[in-house]
């Protein structure tokens, strides 16, 4: 059954030694590749699930798999060791009407990689399976490494990271792959989404009857364009909302009795849910409604080890306006990788080559170089 998975997968051989950089490189290339070519919408990502364990199988790595999750740990794990956790998602989102290029066709030109995925975020995960390999057999790391391939990042699931933290035992750390330009993310905002439903009454529109509901709801969106929070910290806004989405009417000589909008909210952790929340109901008439699975913000001390370690190593800090898995993370956390979030989710997404190549190094680096002794303090770093 192995033999069958590794050929499956396109990989020949088990190999006997870790691979040196200049391969991972090419490696990471070669699979990201793969991964492009393998449709992975979330909730879909059996397939390409199925391509990280082929990979991991060419190396001799026992790979352990929950759904659509796949995860392993460095050959001589201890127990008695803090463990880091190295996370990116294997699913995308789906390819937008805006594209030109094959999204499934791992096209390279001019340098750089185009494909769905590629930049958000197939370009972290291959880095960060890079690095875990860099550092699979080695012995007396002082640390464990748990690499982490994940299912539904993109809609936020309940089959994805979440469902699998329990099988991870103890973590200390985690560092989440992300397109962040190799910048570090300290802070991370929470993401809800609610959905707002105006209602009127229906009528002939030659006859000028009825109650019409678009224009009730076009109040309430004005009301979202504007809205400006009173406070601002660094010059960041702790709430952003933007309607990204309505529907309304049957047919053109019908007054809608009905208008639903979608708004996308980002906050970070100055501000909480309930205080949203309570903020539109006293703003807008429509009925408001919140979708599961919203995120919560999250931060990190500035003092904690790995913050201190990437400023060390060169990494510029900031404070993300994207939602990702860190968001389940209960434990300290960065968000760093290669590749440039404002690509993500626009039509002929593409990542630089010489951006993998740094994601690698830099990972590599960082576990090189984190202060291990001030990480084993779980009562002093809490997040």
């Amino acid at each position: 059954m192995i033999k069958d998975m590794r050929t499956r997968n396109g990989f020949s051989q088990v190999r006997e030694n870790i691979a040196l950089n200049t391969t991972l490189f090419s490696e990471s290339v070669d699979l990201l590749q793969k991964l492009i070519k393998t449709p992975s919408y979330s909730g879909q990502e059996s397939m390409v699930a199925d391509l990280i364990q082929g990979y991991f199988l060419t190396y001799n790595i026992q790979t352990y798999r929950k759904g659509n999750n796949v995860w392993c740990f460095n050959k001589f794990y201890n127990p008695d060791q803090p463990t880091i956790l190295l996370n990116s998602h294997l699913d995308t989102v789906r390819p937008n009407e805006g594209y030109t290029l094959d999204p499934f066709c791992p096209e390279i030109a001019n340098g750089c990689l185009f494909g769905l995925g590629s930049n958000d975020a197939g370009g972290c995960l291959v880095s960060l399976i890079a690095a875990f390999l860099n550092f699979y057999s080695y012995k007396g790391l002082g640390f464990n490494l748990c690499l982490a391939a994940t299912a539904e990042e993109e809609n936020s699931g309940q089959n994805g990271i979440k469902s699998i933290l329990p099988l991870l035992g103890e973590l200390e750390l985690a560092i989440v792959g992300e397109p962040t330009l190799l910048q570090m993310a300290v802070e991370e905002k929470g993401n809800m989404v609610i959905d707002c439903i105006g209602t009127g009454r229906s009528g002939h529109a030659a006859r000028d009857e009825g109650d019409n509901a678009i224009y009730k709801c076009l109040k309430d969106i004005e009301w979202f364009r504007t809205y400006e929070p009173v406070q601002k910290l660094k010059g960041s806004s702790p709430l952003k909302m933007n309607v990204t989405m309505v529907n309304a009417g049957l047919q053109h000589n019908i007054v809608p009795a009905k208008c639903e909008f979608t708004v996308d909210i980002r906050y970070n952790n100055t501000i909480s849910c309930d205080e949203i929340l309570a903020i539109i109901k006293n703003n807008v008439s429509a009925q408001i409604k919140v979708r599961p699975g919203s995120t919560c913000a999250s931060s990190i001390a500035t003092d904690h080890p790995i913050v201190k370690t990437g400023i060390a190593i060169g990494c510029k800090t900031y404070s993300s306006p994207t939602s990702s898995d860190q968001a389940w993370l209960n434990i300290p956390s960065v968000k760093i990788g290669p590749g440039d979030s404002a690509r993500s989710h626009t039509a002929d997404e593409y990542i630089f080559l010489e951006e993998i190549k740094k994601g690698i190094n830099l990972y590599i680096r960082l576990l090189e170089t984190l202060p291990l002794m001030l990480i084993n303090n779980p009562t002093k770093y809490i997040n």
